[in-house]
């Protein structure tokens, strides 16, 4: 399917949120309004067990800008964005928690970064999250860039715009969305982080937990540095490589 260079689609994963999915499409008049592609929502049902995915269909089934994906059972965050992506068909995709502590408005920001770059990311000021949380998540980002040296402040914002193309070339693994700014990097593409607006949580409850919000993300890291590491470059200088056009037959 051919690519559409004017368009970009939003990914929003959802988990058990049936009680705040009536707030997505309002929440987000205004930023397709202003927008300057066009901007479509793609929502990826990660195996919910509550009403999620009726009320998913519903919305679906009433606007020509929102489709919508469904996971058989629940496969985690990084593989709904993953999917997400893939199935989308723009130049530009962007990713949101559907519990919208984000504000979609500050896409706008991130877009007037996209001329210059492949990726852009938010960081969260005034962290509306619990004391714990804050803290495991500032630990886990000093213990990122002190492995990874990507520069990035607060690499899980889920506030996000970047090129679909550098996205898809990105290793998939559980928890790789936690690591896009590095995994950028390591393609030779640019990153820029800029600050977005953060706000409580108001529907659904938190997944947060010390294992997938610590322990694990520590894990990744040091492998993704292993990777890092192991990198291998090199440059032709020389080859014997022909071109040939096609012939063309009347």
């Amino acid at each position: 399917m051919k690519e559409n260079a004017n368009g970009i689609t939003i990914v929003i994963p959802i988990f058990n949120e049936e009680d705040g999915i009536g707030r997505i499409l309002p929440a987000f008049e205004e930023y397709i309004n202003q927008s300057k592609f066009e901007v479509n929502l793609l929502l990826v049902n990660d195996g919910s067990t509550d009403h999620s995915l009726s009320k998913i269909k519903k919305i679906a089934a009433l606007h020509d800008h929102v489709g919508f994906i469904s996971f058989e059972k629940n496969a985690g965050l990084s593989s709904a964005i993953r999917a997400g992506f893939e199935k989308s068909t723009t130049k530009w995709v962007g990713y949101i928690d559907a519990d919208l502590q984000t504000d979609p408005m500050d896409f706008l920001r991130l877009e007037a970064m996209i001329p210059d770059y492949d990726l852009v990311t938010g960081r969260r000021t005034g962290r509306k999250d619990s004391a714990v949380k804050k803290m495991s998540s500032t630990f886990a980002n000093w213990f990122r860039d002190s492995m990874l040296h990507d520069g990035v402040h607060d690499s899980g914002c889920p506030l996000k715009i970047m090129r679909r193309s550098v996205a898809l070339d990105m290793p998939f693994f559980k928890g790789m969305h936690r690591f896009f700014p590095a995994l950028t990097l390591i393609q030779g593409k640019k990153v820029i982080e800029i600050p977005v607006k953060h706000f409580p949580r108001v529907t659904g409850k938190s997944k947060f937990n010390v294992w997938n919000r610590l322990l694990s993300p520590l894990q990744d890291t040091l492998a993704l540095r292993w990777m890092m590491k192991r990198q291998s470059t090199y440059t032709i200088s020389e080859n014997s490589i022909k071109t040939h056009k096609a012939a063309i037959h009347e």
